[in-house]
């Protein structure tokens, strides 16, 4: 059994059947045995983008979590702290989250974004 932690991109790609999501990734998400993530961030990140234009997206996304088997991670006060004291390498407020969220939890981030391995977490390239 492997925990993932779904990038905001990759979730919204499962939610679009988005070509861009590879063939094993995409296995591995729906795969009964993982236990897969959606942070409470990239909701928080979607609706934002959603609200300013930059974004297509269901109004129910939090419901697409549970449609889709997966289970929401909350961001509680000690991931806000390891987010908070990441080094510099990614300014994104939501990405470094995420990050901090799959370094406190042991989880496999699936993501296509190239700035997080620099952070030394365990990924997996959500294009493959």
């Amino acid at each position: 059994m492997k925990r993932l932690l779904l990038d905001t991109h990759v979730f919204l790609w499962c939610l679009g059947d988005n070509a861009e999501l590879g063939r094993a990734a995409a296995a591995m998400i729906v795969d009964p045995a993982n236990e897969v993530y959606v942070s409470s961030a990239s909701i928080w990140e979607a609706e934002i983008k959603k609200r300013l234009g930059k974004l297509s997206a269901p109004a129910d996304l939090d419901a697409f979590i549970h449609k889709m088997g997966c289970f929401e991670l909350p961001i509680t006060a000690y991931h806000a702290k390891q987010a908070a004291s990441l080094p510099e390498y990614h300014k994104d407020p939501f990405d470094r989250m995420l990050i901090a969220q799959a370094q406190a939890e042991g989880l496999l981030m699936v993501t296509a974004d190239t700035v997080f391995p620099h952070y030394g977490i365990t990924l997996l390239d959500a294009r493959q």
